[in-house]
């Protein structure tokens, strides 16, 4: 893993008082402007392949040195103005593309497995259905972008890690920690995750297959062509697994099958660049006892569709970033997998339409953003929702939608930053309003502040607000042993964090320590003494703190013994949490108690001989709380250790690969009474056509 690490690639960019040169005079509107060559706009400012954004530079830099890194920097994913990665007062986590492609996982749900901060929480594996969360949040307190763009369902977050793009195509995954509300707007109550894929700058094709242990074989290809100002690629794949349990009956129960595509294409013409994207994943998975230990057959189809335009222009000095997306998301939950007569099938179809209109432009006191988005949900479903004023056919069925909500959400953001000397400030405030609630408009701020010690040591702090509303089936499942409250408060997180950073040659470490305050934390809970049977309560905590500590640590093992070849990267981070509320009496809780209190993560990438490398990857997960198992028992999680690793022969036209997860077959559970795979192989060969 790497830390606040982008692209070196930098783009000539003119700000009025420190009168850079290398610049390119455009005409827009009939006025000549000084234009940047940056590249696609997002919501979020995060990048995509090749984007970079010149840092705020100030007349008062000490050192050759910091000059030097300030003009090899491009901004991150921590404000909503572009700032350079020494300047920025928050803690990004990047999975780079080298992370990724030594990584042994077949999922970007597994990837996140090696963010300390991240709890992954698999009940499928695959990426058939993951619940994953920051900082002990749940999975409904993240907001998930691709390419910058949020993919997030009204409906539930268990399947928000559907995406359509094979691991391949990643060029990397952000990951920012606490409260983002002014930059990601509501639904960021605990975090962000960022998918970014990437365009090749030149025409290129792969191919990949691989098989392996319980039936599982994927296949998939991607072709990419790039010419003059246009670029545009394909991809697809396949993949398939009998799963590695089975029910009561023998009947398969984790079973995966899904296939995927994903188009994304690009233009860039002098001030004007667009890039757009449209990819499907259609998911059928045994889901085995995901909802519930007494049925053991449970299945469920999911079917997601993604779209998006992003676009940016300069004018008259000022960046204009618009976007618009919809987002189509279907399921079918089976309690009784293929026996409908026994138990009706729920249905849901979800339609998310957005359009986003940000700015920022440099003035003499700074930098300025300023945006706005215009969100509208619309859920239909069997059981979700208020009764619809006129039923609903469901396509390939006699079934009708007979629920269903519908709201927008609405979200003003503005920002200033200010650079002085090796002083970063950086303010804002979101203004949200969610016609779910009949509530006024309300204002989250926030503010970080870092400083540059060195070229290598900064401290920084920050303090920042944000808010959810509930998902549908917070608010409206009420069948299956569950029962909903549909006057449920919206969430609020204030979030207070601290820590030093030190980026070397040789090595690369950060500590930080946060303080979160929640208020009307939502959680699903049951009475203990009413037995196993008890419904599950979707119910709002008054309050919730959590005091969280994190260490992250990069050694470069090739810098550090220049002579060998063998040893090159070692890293190792480690997250704790601990919560005012660690257990209630006669409760049992499925999100707020339950949460990684202890993690850790390591990794060794080596390369013992030519062509082949060979990296392993280690956790530690001590999770509190109890499950209730099919007998009746409570029952406390376990810590465990988990070893992945992967071999690969690296040529120029071909790579061939053999990974290994849960290397020391690891009896444990993430969730309740869900068992994990034990060791699991898997090995392949990509073709790389040029």
């Amino acid at each position: 893993m790497k830390y606040n690490n982008f692209s070196n690639r930098r783009t000539p960019f003119v700000f009025k008082r420190f009168g850079r040169k290398g610049y390119s005079l455009f005409n827009c509107l009939g006025k000549e402007v000084i234009v940047g060559t940056l590249s696609v706009a997002t919501l979020t400012y995060a990048k995509a392949e090749g984007v970079a954004v010149e840092p705020i530079r100030t007349d008062t830099i000490s050192t050759e040195t910091d000059k030097e890194l300030m003009l090899d920097e491009v901004s991150i994913t921590g404000s909503r103005a572009p700032l350079a990665k020494s300047q920025a007062a928050r803690m990004v986590t990047v999975l780079e593309k080298s992370d990724i492609q030594a990584a042994p996982v077949q999922s970007v749900n597994d990837l996140l497995k090696y963010v300390a901060g991240v709890d992954v929480r698999q009940r499928g594996p695959i990426g058939a259905q993951t619940d994953i969360s920051i900082r002990g949040g749940n999975y409904e307190q993240v907001t998930i972008l691709l390419n910058g763009i949020n993919i997030g369902d009204p409906q539930t977050g268990h399947n928000a890690f559907d995406f359509p793009v094979d691991i391949s195509e990643i060029e990397r995954i952000e990951v920012l920690e606490g409260a983002a509300g002014r930059v990601f707007g509501s639904s960021s109550l605990t975090g962000a995750i960022n998918i970014v894929t990437s365009l090749p700058h030149s025409t290129s094709a792969d191919v990949h297959v691989e098989g392996g242990s319980y039936g599982y074989a994927s296949a998939g290809g991607r072709a990419n062509w790039a010419t003059g100002k246009w670029n545009n690629q394909l991809s697809a794949g396949y993949t398939r697994s009998d799963g590695y349990s089975r029910s009561k009956s023998h009947a398969l129960n984790a079973d995966y099958e899904g296939v995927k595509a994903f188009y994304q294409g690009s233009f860039h013409a002098n001030a004007l660049k667009l890039r757009w994207h449209a990819g499907v994943s259609n998911k059928d998975f045994g889901s085995n006892t995901f909802y519930g230990v007494k049925w053991d057959e449970q299945f469920e189809h999911t079917l997601k569709t993604y779209t998006a335009l992003q676009g940016e222009a300069v004018c008259a000095g000022v960046h204009i970033r618009p976007a618009v997306y919809w987002n189509h998301h279907e399921d079918r939950f089976e309690l009784y997998r293929n026996r409908p007569e026994k138990s009706p099938f729920n249905y849901h179809r979800s339609e998310v339409y957005g359009a986003s209109l940000n700015t920022y432009f440099d003035w003499w006191a700074g930098r300025t953003a300023l945006g706005g988005e215009l969100r509208r949900e619309e859920l239909k479903s069997t059981t979700l929702g208020e009764p619809l004023g006129e039923p609903r056919h469901i396509n390939g069925t006699d079934r009708y939608y007979l629920y269903g909500i519908k709201r927008t959400q609405i979200n003003w953001m503005v920002e200033h930053n200010i650079v002085l000397y090796k002083l970063t400030l950086s303010a804002g405030i979101v203004a949200a309003k969610n016609t779910w609630s009949n509530g006024p408009m309300k204002v989250y701020p926030g503010v970080d502040v870092s400083y540059r010690l060195t070229p290598q040591w900064s401290i920084y702090a920050s303090w920042n607000n944000s808010l959810r509303v509930p998902s549908a089936t917070e608010l409206y499942y009420s069948v299956g042993g569950h029962k909903a409250d549909k006057y449920l408060k919206a969430e609020e997180l204030q979030s207070t964090e601290g820590g030093i950073k030190y980026a070397g040659s040789m090595v690369k470490a950060s500590a930080n320590i946060y303080y979160h305050h929640g208020k009307n934390m939502i959680d699903w809970i049951r009475k203990v003494e009413d037995g196993p049977d008890a419904p599950w309560q979707s119910v709002n905590f008054t309050k919730l703190n959590a005091l969280g500590v994190e260490i992250n640590g990069e050694l470069s093992l090739q810098r550090l013994w220049q002579r060998q070849h063998v040893l090159r990267q070692l890293s190792v981070a480690y997250h704790y949490i601990d919560r005012d509320k660690d257990n209630a009496t006669g409760i049992e809780s499925k999100y707020v108690l339950e949460y990684l209190r202890h993690k850790v993560v390591a990794s060794l990438r080596t390369n013992p001989w030519s062509n082949l490398y060979v990296d392993v990857d280690y956790r530690f997960q001590e999770r509190t709380g109890t499950y209730t198992d099919i007998l009746g028992a409570t029952c406390h999680y376990a810590p465990y250790s988990v070893v992945d690793a992967r071999m690969e022969w690296k040529a120029p036209r071909y790579s061939i690969y053999a990974e290994v997860n849960n290397l020391f077959n690891k009896t444990y559970v993430d969730y309740g009474n869900v068992a994990q795979p034990g060791t699991w192989l898997i090995a392949g060969m990509r073709l790389h056509l040029r």
